[in-house]
């Protein structure tokens, strides 16, 4: 077992890692930790082999794209939040694109106004999982070096949940993702899986590795949301 702020010994470029554990075990402090709301009081975060220290703070939160479990979004139109953050200014190709990417597009275009309408404050006027795909268009417009999904899809009913992964799945390729996850079933093909139990990582492994484990606290885990949704 190592301290979870040696993130160097679990994240890859360009892989998916997911990070499991009860509630309460640290997992979401990654999330702080790599975006660097605060740092470690000891030890070091390392992303792609370059410590976080090292890098420039707006550069460093230019380059993550975070979809969370209650996505942020403003009073204003669909347009402006997939467009909000971007410095140059977005064309329609680009926002029809990415909106068409997170599976936006089709329930943006039913809608009276388009992408003209006003979502409401925080998107009141908007279904979970449609505020969640407004939140991925916008990741994918700021094309981000690295991906932070924290419970991107714990609070979503089962259609909505797979919708949403469908357009996550796509947005993951060829990007460093991190995953904080409750749902299990939506982090076996993750690259490396880590269990995190009292701020530390205690298992790390592929799905089918974790699995084999003879009284793992990962198995432990996936048979005990089994049984719960059996």
């Amino acid at each position: 077992m190592y301290h979870i702020t040696k993130a160097e010994n679990f994240l890859f470029y360009s892989l998916t890692v997911a990070l499991v554990g009860e509630s309460g075990s640290g997992k979401s402090t990654v999330i702080a930790l790599l975006e660097r709301f605060y740092d470690p009081d000891s030890g070091a975060i390392f992303l792609d082999g370059v410590n976080l220290r090292n890098l420039k703070l707006t550069w460093l939160r230019q380059n993550i794209g975070l979809v969370g479990q209650e996505p942020v979004l403003f009073n204003d139109t669909i347009r402006a939040n997939i467009a909000y953050g971007k410095q140059e200014p977005v064309s329609e190709e680009e926002i029809v694109s990415v909106a068409e990417a997170a599976n936006a597009h089709r329930f943006v275009s039913s809608l009276p106004h388009g992408y003209d309408t006003s979502v409401g404050e925080r998107g009141v006027q908007l279904s979970g999982g449609q505020k969640q795909r407004i939140a991925i268009a916008r990741a994918i417009l700021k094309d981000p070096k690295v991906l932070l999904l924290d419970e991107a899809t714990s609070a979503l009913d089962a259609e909505s949940e797979r919708v949403v992964q469908d357009a996550l799945d796509r947005v993951m390729v060829g990007r460093t993702t991190v995953i904080v996850a409750h749902r299990l079933s939506t982090i076996t093909g993750a690259d490396k899986i880590a269990v995190i139990k009292n701020g530390i990582v205690a298992e790390e492994g592929r799905h089918e590795k974790l699995l084999r484990m003879p009284g793992g606290a990962y198995a432990s885990l996936v048979a005990l949301q089994q049984s719960s949704s059996s």
